[in-house]
């Protein structure tokens, strides 16, 4: 019945889905196995996708060639391009997407992916032979044989649904829990433990005062995630998210059910994402604030289903009920359905090699929530990054791993199996110490022709972007050879609140002012426009960061190859860090522990400070 398959991937969530595509479109035979075929690419939590550092991660998982992207663009409703007020580096973009949309575009894009088949059915364990995966045992018995494995299990395996004091088995509400894994994996010397999260009540919103609210309008200019050419609505055709507050009679009330909450009686084992907590841990934690914000978000163009982020809990149904009407604009507050926790199991990061491959199998990769992580965007890089080296384990070729300095993805991963995470890891912008480098503007020029080579990217993506390269350069080259004069510009820099130019000077000098910005001082001149007219805004904008930033991207590039000269020095395989003995016991287990493939990483983990690393450069001869 069924045939050998090059991958299978366990789970069609967003790790699973990007792990499929990737591994199938550079040409290996994929299965997709999924408990539920209705549910791909569900967006089980908020409906939306990027922000701060995740939409740099979306950008970067399109860039290689990933579908998180143009899926996004394809079925949001609403655009925005977070910090804009700060410098180019921590510009963010997010979108709010119409749920069911974005599973249904996913689907689509899946099913017109070649070499991908689909298989619905539960997992319950794996086919192992002399230390590697060879395969998968459904539910229903079938044996299915691959060469490689990811499993991206998300908050399925073995999952439990908390509702105040009831408790049930379940990986999300009203579908079943995975079983039979975690227990056949710890059989096989591997090390799990539990996490924990949560999601928000859903509302009926047409059962909201949306006048006792704050609108939150989208960007008047849509950039998108994909730097494809994808269709994306029109400004005027995006929905609007609203913003409400909780006040003290909103927390009065929710404290009145402390006492059946799961989390504060210990029914909940596994540690919650500390930046993304439940509103019962707000206003715990922070109790001296009056209030907490609130973003009501629709859940798409055609319903009237409303997602009240921030509003995450597990108390009671009552209690989330009386608490829900004493929010302003909430006073007759339908809920579709009540807000709960679950908890899962996860497997310790450490565990893995950086192409995500697990150290005790071979074969075997994982993505996503089983490593420990939180948010569609960590999942949907780590699928992305699973789905290549699967491919490339599958077809005995080397594995692709990122770099920190190359990309947010390869800061995640190496945070993940170097530092470890005993929460919910996410990513944010200060995790990344090259972040001037890794900006959402220049993740194609980055990583394109990476996932090109590797055979992910496709030509059309290639030459898109070595004609942006080119296109800037020239731009740049143009801002350095035009001079402008003190009659055509000054009534441009008068506008501006600029000083007035006193001779003629070059465009790459005055494009440093602050507050001047390339685009309208080309607009403000007829010969200006003539010389920049075949360039179009995205362009324009890049070769202008690139020149504002230059001092600041050159002294990181600096930094990378001061700091790659660590990450040059390798250690031994299977190097025995238990006879070097000049070194604290608590660092020899650590080291023991994660196996570092370089001092670089080594002198990265937690707890390692510079003179382990000097010493371990001295016994091992360097």
């Amino acid at each position: 019945m069924f045939p050998q398959y090059d991958v299978i991937v366990v789970g069609a969530g967003h790790a699973g889905c990007e792990a499929a595509a990737a591994a199938a479109n550079m040409g290996s035979r994929v299965l997709l196995v999924t408990m539920n075929m209705q549910t791909i690419a569900q967006m089980s939590c908020n409906p939306a996708m990027g922000g701060i550092a995740k939409g740099q991660i979306v950008r970067e998982v399109d860039a290689l060639g990933g579908y998180s992207g143009i899926v996004t663009d394809s079925t949001m409703i609403q655009f925005r391009m977070l910090n804009r007020s700060k410098g180019p580096a921590m510009w963010s973009p997010r979108a709010q997407s119409d749920r069911m949309l974005f599973s249904q575009k996913w689907r689509e894009m899946l099913e017109n992916t070649p070499n991908l088949d689909f298989y619905q059915d539960m997992v319950k364990g794996l086919l192992v032979k002399d230390g590697r995966v060879k395969g998968v045992i459904t539910g229903m018995g079938n044996e299915i044989a691959s060469k490689a494995v990811v499993l991206t299990n998300g908050t399925f395996l073995n999952g439990i649904i908390h509702i105040g004091e009831k408790n049930f088995g379940g990986g999300r509400m009203a579908e079943r829990s995975a079983t039979g894994i975690t227990e056949q994996l710890v059989a096989l010397g591997f090390e799990s433990d539990r996490l924990k999260t949560g999601t928000p009540p859903r509302i009926d919103g047409r059962s909201l005062d949306y006048s006792k609210m704050e609108e939150q309008k989208g960007d008047e200019e849509i950039v998108g995630f994909s730097y494809m050419n994808v269709e994306r609505l029109k400004p005027e055709q995006q929905r609007s998210c609203w913003i409400a507050y909780t006040n003290q009679d909103v927390h009065d009330s929710l404290k009145t059910g402390f006492a059946k909450s799961p989390m504060y009686a210990g029914r909940i084992e596994g540690t919650g994402p500390r930046y993304c907590p439940s509103i019962e841990d707000k206003i715990n934690r922070f109790a001296d604030r009056e209030r907490h914000q609130l973003f009501v978000e629709p859940e798409g163009f055609n319903t009237v289903e409303i997602y009240l982020n921030g509003f995450s809990t597990s108390l009671p149904e009552d209690v989330q009920y009386q608490s829900l009407i004493k929010i302003p604009g909430f006073e007759n507050v339908r809920m579709f359905r009540p807000g709960y926790a679950i908890e899962y199991d996860y497997f310790p990061p450490h565990q893995l090699h950086y192409s995500l491959e697990t150290k005790h199998l071979g074969g075997l990769f994982f993505a996503g929530q089983i490593n420990g992580t939180t948010g569609y965007e960590e999942a949907a890089c780590q699928g992305l990054m699973a789905g290549i080296n699967a491919h490339n384990s599958a077809h005995e070729k080397e594995p692709l791993v990122l770099k920190r300095s190359e990309a947010y993805i390869g800061v995640l991963i190496d945070d993940l199996i170097t530092k470890g995470t005993e929460e919910p890891y996410r990513m944010f912008t200060s995790r990344a110490e090259f972040r001037t480098l890794l900006r959402q503007d220049n993740a194609d020029l980055r990583l394109t022709e990476i996932g090109y080579k590797m055979g992910l990217a496709s030509e059309e993506r290639y030459q898109q972007v070595k004609n942006k390269k080119e296109n800037v350069e020239a731009i740049i080259r143009k801002f350095n050879e035009i001079s402008v004069d003190p009659d055509t510009m000054n009534g441009f820099f008068d506008e501006a609140g600029s000083a007035p130019l006193t001779q003629k000077q070059k465009l790459s000098q005055l494009v440093l002012r602050p507050g001047i910005s390339a685009k309208p001082m080309i607009a403000h001149a007829a010969t200006l426009r003539e010389s920049f007219q075949s360039y179009d805004d995205l362009e324009l904008e890049q070769a202008e960061i690139q020149m504002k930033y230059a001092v600041y991207i050159d002294k990181e590039k600096e930094m990378v190859d001061r700091m790659g000269q660590m990450e040059n020095l390798e250690i031994p395989a299977n190097f025995d860090f238990t006879r070097v003995q000049a070194i604290s016991a608590e660092a020899r287990e650590k080291l023991k522990r994660i196996q570092p493939r370089t001092l670089g990483q080594a002198s990265r983990i937690s707890g390692i400070n510079p003179s382990d690393v000097q010493i371990l450069m001295v016994y091992m001869g360097r």
